[in-house]
């Protein structure tokens, strides 16, 4: 088994997923590999390709979530893909994430809805409890929040429940 950067020992499957991606260079770096996990960032310009070559080459077939991450400090967000495997030769219970940061003041990526058909209703739940812009995407629609809805959207650290106090 290899090493991570913690010290703790890799499975080889894991270390084996994660050398793949090495043939993209800067376009897709290793964040994190441990059993069942691995973590990759990606630009949003290199999302297309790298969510293709994860589907078509690597075998993880569906997507499970998607999640978004509010990062004022550093005015971004991170939006993070979660994929699975059924039919991949021993990849059940290995959870594969591609995740891609992008500006708050443009909260543009590319939907892949066209690779992965079940990221519809994530991406959706994504775009409107966080801001994120899936471009491409068919019916990105309010659908949970109240049709009156005018505040921002309420997973960004910098919403406030209305009538609350800061200090609570």
């Amino acid at each position: 088994m290899a090493e991570s950067a913690t010290g703790t020992d890799v499975p080889s499957r894991e270390q084996s997923i994660s050398s793949e991606f090495s043939q993209f260079g800067e376009k897709a770096k290793v964040a994190f590999t441990k059993k069942n996990r691995l973590k990759v960032m990606v630009r949003r310009e290199d999302l297309v390709d790298i969510a293709t070559f994860v589907r078509q080459k690597l075998m993880f077939d569906h997507c499970t979530n998607v999640t978004g991450t509010d990062f004022p400090k550093e005015k971004e967000l991170e939006i993070t893909y979660h994929f699975g495997s059924t039919d991949g030769a021993g990849l059940r219970g290995m959870i594969l994430s591609l995740a891609c940061r992008v500006p708050s003041g443009d909260p543009t990526l590319p939907s892949l809805i066209s690779i992965f058909p079940s990221a519809d209703y994530h991406e959706r739940e994504t775009a409107e409890m966080i801001g994120a812009i899936f471009t491409g995407h068919p019916k990105l629609g309010r659908f949970m929040l109240p049709e009156d809805w005018s505040d921002i959207p309420p997973m960004l650290k910098a919403y406030r429940l209305p009538g609350r106090l800061e200090a609570e």
